[in-house]
């Protein structure tokens, strides 16, 4: 398990890049999976990645296992990788957009 300071940092640097709440990011991942004809149960819908953030959101910092802490990694980097000035906006990329809110991260929310 990382030591204190360490998780204190990864769960500020999370919590900075998931910018939705657990409420928002469970309809966005119910809407973003629902089709034409058929929608999954609620507390299935949308990847094992956001069903993921979704989880750790809903968390206490001293439950987190250590597969948590590989998930918020990862979403720190991808979040800080697609955003980053030097990419186009994200505003007029659809596709990117919907990705990052798949992880909780909403590029036109203030």
């Amino acid at each position: 398990m990382a030591d204190a300071l360490e998780l204190d940092a990864l769960w500020e640097d999370f919590h900075r890049a998931v910018n939705m709440t657990s409420a928002e990011l469970a309809a966005w991942l119910r809407v973003s999976d629902a089709g034409e004809t058929t929608e999954p149960l609620p507390d299935r819908a949308g990847s094992p990645a956001g069903q993921h953030v979704l989880a750790i959101l809903q968390k206490r910092r001293t439950d987190l296992t250590e597969d948590d802490l590989g998930v918020m990694r990862a979403v720190v980097e991808t979040v800080g990788e697609e955003t980053d000035v030097e990419n186009e906006p994200v505003a007029e990329d659809t596709g990117r957009r919907h990705r990052l809110m798949t992880l909780g991260h909403d590029p036109l929310k203030p």
